[in-house]
């Protein structure tokens, strides 16, 4: 009897795990595509249709993306069956069913465009979890949690994007004779995998179909299967996925916002995600919490959450005093000095215990239904959904705030009101994370008659989930390894490229980072100056740009950021890196700043510096001739900060590149040749030279500036993976 209860638990925990697993990879799609489709429809609806090129990539009409950012929105309204469907069982077949098919139909290539399959997926999610609550509420957490530690696992696989969602990625590459190999890609595993969420579904159905089929009222007062979704629970749900989605459930979000390796906290992530499945835990934590009176257990579990996310995301910034005064402690005393990057790890070391805490959440979310009590779950859901959107919304403009444009002006009430806040929201970004943390755990501050957190009481059940979470993190960290980077040194020529990814979209905001990976692997640079790179936001569907590139390409990297810890500039280099740091700098639009890199290609240094000034437009809000100044005064900063690095005035060989955001014969540029800087590119006709290549727009707004370097030959390569064209120098090494 208990084997085949045994069974069944496993059975439901399997399909409880793929439903959530599909749900949770196409919430985060659709995050990412409605931004894009939104910026794409934007420029589509300003341009003359037939001056855009047959066939490119994310060109979406105006009434195609509303067609299907309507469907998006019927798909979350679904959960909303559940109050009709809530006294039967068969319907989580049906919602099972379609998040499955939703899911294998988000491949390339089949009946249905991306966004509607990942909605479809979504929906029936939704309603799926509607069902789960009212039926099987003590999976909840299930749902949740191994979804999230699958979705991690796979992206440490994919380093940081999910290879689950191209159709052709490799699963298995085996040559098994001289003449014949086996190939499995995704779409054969994704297939397999929608199958059988639906047949364990229908087993499951099936083998409970002997149970109540109607509501609980014969039951006993309250029975932990039957569960109930408040409205404060909805709001604590939507919440904790924003958490997640946003940053504790992405290693590379945590390293990002805590300057810390990424490859480091991978399986400690992972762990903490998964490490509440285990009994022993949830016991240790039902009585820490229920040491404190019960009024304010919510809070201080909250609180602590917020502590960890604070300390966690600003150690980075007080570190290098930080670091000194330890250094000068440990040295007096005969120790070894403190590394720096000690206390990068310490603070990403936090954020993964908040992981660890915001977890143990999930179990506050929904609780046992009394006898007679109204369900609403499946509204309440919805209200969740409108929270996550809501906290996502905020979190674009963290990022987004200098893009906002002025509407017209019949609208004028909103620009006096609603425009200035969006823009307000510079700087922001923790305290949306905060805001996140006090909805999350509002369900446990309002439940104070019980603790949610308790298990079987079994050293064996408990240490064999602790094998089954540690084999994860192990894992893992096999599969984010870094790769051996095989080194250029002692060539009499290196090439050097400069390279603006836009975010890793084209003009029309098609997401490909295999493109632009190609673009650099053609050119033949050995060292490249990325800007507007991501390391993990949501609308780059949480993929580690930097680092993504840098293992497609057999490259090392160095990424510092200048907003929020996930957006910046990187350099990519087969020729060793030596050392690496950045400055912020001033601006009034984008924050934006310099990185300095020093690669060693012979017995000597080169030194690389990498910018994105302040770019010239009339949505800022600001005129375009204090935008001028802005560009002039960061300028000044970068020059000044190149005197402090080379105070002998011996400036060596070096490089200044990146996205100057001007044209070759305005003021700004006419400063770098008067400051001795060399332009290869100087002369070449625009066709040429012209590296903002958009849709009836061609001009020269990146560069490359040598000193004391002798260019060999310059290209600008046009591959359309971006809208910004990849500058190429080739220079020659004296030896």
């Amino acid at each position: 009897m208990l084997k085949r209860l045994s069974w069944k638990q496993a059975a439901l925990a399997v399909e409880t795990a793929l439903v959530g697993l599909f749900f949770v990879q196409a919430l985060r799609y659709v995050v990412a595509a409605l931004y894009s489709g939104f910026g794409s429809a934007s420029l589509v609806a300003a341009l003359d249709p037939a001056t855009i090129p047959a066939g490119t990539p994310g060109a979406l009409h105006p009434a195609v993306f509303s067609n299907q950012a309507s469907f998006v929105l019927y798909m979350l309204a679904l959960p909303l069956l559940g109050l009709v469907l809530r006294r039967l069982r068969w319907p989580l077949v049906i919602a099972a069913g379609l998040t499955a098919a939703g899911r294998a139909l988000m491949l390339e290539g089949t009946l249905l465009p991306a966004l509607v399959a990942s909605a479809l997926t979504v929906g029936g999610g939704l309603l799926y979890l509607a069902l789960l609550i009212r039926q099987r509420a003590q999976l909840v957490p299930l749902f949740f949690i191994l979804a999230l530690g699958v979705d991690q696992l796979l992206r440490a696989f994919g380093n940081t994007l999910d290879p689950s969602w191209s159709a052709a990625a490799r699963v298995v590459d085996v040559l098994l004779t001289a003449d014949t190999r086996l190939v499995v890609t995704y779409v054969q595993v994704q297939v397999f995998l929608s199958v059988l969420a639906l047949v364990l579904s229908l087993l499951n159905w099936w083998g409970g179909r002997r149970g109540t089929t109607s509501s609980p009222q014969g039951e006993a007062k309250i029975a932990p299967d039957y569960g109930l979704l408040t409205a404060w629970g909805a709001v604590g749900m939507g919440a904790l996925m924003f958490l997640q989605l946003s940053l504790l459930a992405l290693p590379n979000a945590i390293a990002g916002r805590a300057n810390a390796d990424y490859t480091t906290l991978v399986p400690f992530t992972l762990a903490a995600t998964l490490l509440p499945l285990v009994p022993g835990v949830r016991n240790w934590a039902r009585g820490f919490i229920g040491l404190f009176d019960n009024q304010w257990r919510g809070w201080l579990w909250a609180g602590l959450i917020a502590f960890l996310l604070v300390f966690g995301t600003r150690v980075q910034y007080v570190s290098a005093d930080l670091a000194t005064l330890v250094s000068n402690v440990v040295t007096a005393l005969g120790l070894p000095p403190v590394r720096q990057s000690a206390f990068y790890f310490f603070g990403a070391f936090l954020l993964v215990i908040g992981q660890f805490c915001a977890s143990l959440l999930w179990w506050w979310m929904a609780r046992p239904q009394a006898e007679k009590e109204r369900n609403l779950s499946g509204l309440w859901i919805v209200l969740g959904v409108l929270v996550f959107a809501t906290l996502a919304f905020f979190d674009v403009f963290t990022y987004e705030y200098a893009y906002v444009r002025n509407l017209p002006a019949q609208f004028d009430l909103l620009n006096n009101t609603v425009i200035p806040l969006l823009r307000g929201f510079r700087g922001m970004g923790l305290l949306v994370l905060l805001l996140a943390i006090l909805l999350a755990g509002v369900p446990m501050i309002q439940t104070q008659r019980r603790i949610a957190w308790g298990g079987e009481k079994s050293a064996l059940r408990s240490l064999a989930a602790l094998v089954v979470v540690a084999g994860c993190a192990l894992l893992a960290a096999f599969a984010a390894r870094p790769p051996l980077v095989q080194g250029v040194r002692n060539v009499d020529s290196i090439r050097i490229g400069s390279y603006n990814i836009h975010w890793g979209y084209n003009e029309f905001y098609y997401y490909d980072l295999e493109a632009i990976a190609q673009t650099i692997e053609q050119s033949g640079a050995n060292v490249v100056l990325l800007q507007m790179i991501e390391a993990g936001r949501m609308t780059s569907f949480g993929v580690d740009q930097p680092l993504w590139l840098a293992r497609r390409l057999g490259m090392d990297v160095r990424f510092f950021s200048t907003n929020e810890g996930l957006q910046g500039l990187a350099v990519l280099s087969n020729v060793e890196i030596v050392f690496a740091d950045g400055n912020l700098l001033t601006s009034q639009g984008s924050q934006t700043g310099v990185q300095r890199v020093q690669i060693r290609p012979d017995e000597g240094v080169i030194t690389l510096y990498n910018t994105w000034l302040g770019f010239l437009t009339e949505t800022a809000g600001t005129a375009l001739n204090e935008q001028e100044q802005d560009q002039q005064r960061q300028l000044s900063e970068i020059f000044t900060l190149i005197r402090l690095h080379h105070p002998d005035g011996n400036f060596g060989r070096m490089v200044l590149g990146g996205t100057f955001n001007n044209v070759p014969d305005s003021p700004l540029i006419q400063r770098m040749r008067d400051n001795e800087f060399s332009d290869p590119f100087a002369g070449l006709p625009l066709e040429l030279a012209a590296t903002l290549l958009r849709t009836r727009q061609a001009a020269r707004i990146d560069y490359l500036w040598l000193r004391s370097l002798v260019p060999w030959g310059s290209l600008v390569v046009d591959s359309r993976a971006s809208d910004h064209g990849l500058l190429v120098v080739g220079v020659f090494l004296e030896r």
